[in-house]
């Protein structure tokens, strides 16, 4: 279960620079981003004259379709949430402690199965068709997600997973992974993350069997579809999966942060889940946004092959998790393998309370970039994608400070005011400078805009 997304859309690659699990064997000559100015970050640019690209052991064409670039393509495989004492394999070790303890199966073991191995890389048609997402979704634009080709891409959610874990036989599970999506940059978001996605089914007897007068109760009709329910539930069954839903949840954020926590449930809307909600935690005073859920679409569940059922499905991001538990200020730090940060959570075991202790906090450098957009389609994420791949995570935040739309011309300006800061060391000025330099080149050459540098 995810919620809905917006994604990037890049494509830049480095022989050199890669991983040892990615191989690029070149890049088509239409794909759009290839600065190959050198500047003092961790990206790099380098193009061959094959189409090709190796990932995990396999090799996928590169089509129309391909919006990867070497700095995503190097993070796959890091898999964090299995690095042992990794703030984020703490959160999902103490998730998965919770549910094994609290939901015991008829045999005296652990109800819910774990999968945090599985690829990366999914079809298209598991991402999206298999969840029911429409094929006009936005969420499916080439521009939003991280395509190898046209039939393959990185997950951009753990539900990518649900239709073929139902469709194995599994009734409750916890699938757990890196996913990749496109987002504004600043310090809560990162086009890498970790989600946790959680899936459980029931019968008609599992569901109603402590309910008194149960026996008289069904989980499907021939209805009509309200805000409310699916148009084949009864409203006995979705009430009792709902609340069901609820507690398991509920249950689980009061286990992580303790007695006295604050929930609230926010209605909103998801492709393959209905009705869904979104839950929202009271931390010190502020409400925040934690976990998505709802009542599985039940064409989902029959299609995987589990027509007698009915279930739910929520999906959590680990980062945020953390970031909450931990207090810590700046997701970038997650991938930091800086010793003065990991060591904080080399702890006995994983219920040990830790709070995160601020390395030196280092200036930030501040440049302002301001450029005419093209005539034709532009897209922010494009320009927060480039900045991103040049200047990786050197870059703390991208703010979009002003737009003008000149009265004669009608061309639109953008001014957008950048933020550097190294998690580990000062910057200086000359190197942000060269950075900032490469950034506004890129944007011309690639974007097509008319720079006011």
């Amino acid at each position: 279960m995810a919620m809905l997304w917006k994604f990037m859309r890049v494509a830049k690659y480095s022989k050199t620079a890669l991983s040892p699990k990615v191989k690029v064997r070149g890049i088509p000559t239409h794909s759009r981003h290839s600065s190959s100015k050198s500047v003092p970050s961790d990206s790099a640019a380098n193009t061959s004259c094959s189409n090709t690209v190796e990932l995990l052991g396999k090799a996928y064409p590169l089509d129309d379709y391909s919006s990867v670039t070497e700095k995503i393509l190097s993070k796959v495989g890091k898999n964090l949430h299995n690095k042992k004492h990794h703030p984020l394999w703490l959160i999902k070790e103490q998730v998965k402690d919770h549910f094994y303890k609290q939901y015991i199966g008829r045999r005296g073991t652990p109800l819910f199965s774990v999968y945090d191995g599985l690829s990366p890389v999914v079809t298209v048609q598991q991402n999206f068709d298999s969840l029911l997402i429409p094929q006009n979704h936005a969420s499916r634009r080439k521009e939003d997600n991280y395509y190898l080709n046209r039939d393959h891409m990185l997950r951009a959610h753990t539900s990518a997973h649900q239709w073929d874990l139902i469709h194995s036989g599994l009734d409750a599970f916890l699938a757990v992974g890196d996913v990749y999506r496109r987002d504004t940059i600043d310090n809560t978001h990162y086009p890498v993350f970790h989600q946790m996605e959680g899936v459980r089914l029931f019968s008609c007897h599992e569901l109603f069997s402590s309910i008194k007068d149960g026996e008289g109760l069904q989980l499907f009709e021939q209805g009509h579809r309200t805000a409310h329910k699916q148009e084949c539930h009864t409203m006995e069954a979705v009430r009792l999966v709902e609340f069901n839903l609820k507690q398991v949840l509920t249950k689980l954020m009061t286990h992580i942060f303790g007695d006295g926590l604050q929930v609230r449930w926010v209605d909103c809307y998801f492709p393959f889940t209905h009705p869904s909600f979104e839950m929202e935690i009271n931390f010190q005073g502020e409400w925040m946004e934690v976990l998505g859920c709802g009542v599985m679409e039940q064409q989902l569940v029959n299609s995987a092959g589990a027509q007698d059922k009915i279930g739910w499905a929520f999906g959590l991001g680990l980062e945020r998790l953390a970031m909450i538990l931990y207090d810590i200020p700046d997701i970038r730090f997650f991938w930091s393998e800086d010793e003065r940060f990991l060591k904080q959570f080399i702890v006995p075991h994983i219920w040990q309370k830790i709070k995160f202790q601020p390395l030196s906090r280092y200036p930030p450098l501040i440049n302002d970039m301001s450029f005419w957009l093209p005539s034709e389609t532009y897209s922010k994420n494009d320009f927060y994608d480039l900045a991103r791949t040049i200047g990786g995570d050197l870059i703390e935040k991208v703010v979009l400070v002003d737009e003008f739309t000149h009265p004669k011309t009608k061309k639109v300006s953008h001014c957008y005011r950048i933020f550097y800061r190294h998690l580990e060391r000062t910057l200086t000025q000359d190197e942000v400078h060269r950075i900032h330099q490469a950034i506004e080149e890129s944007a011309v050459r690639e974007l097509g805009v008319e720079g006011r540098f």
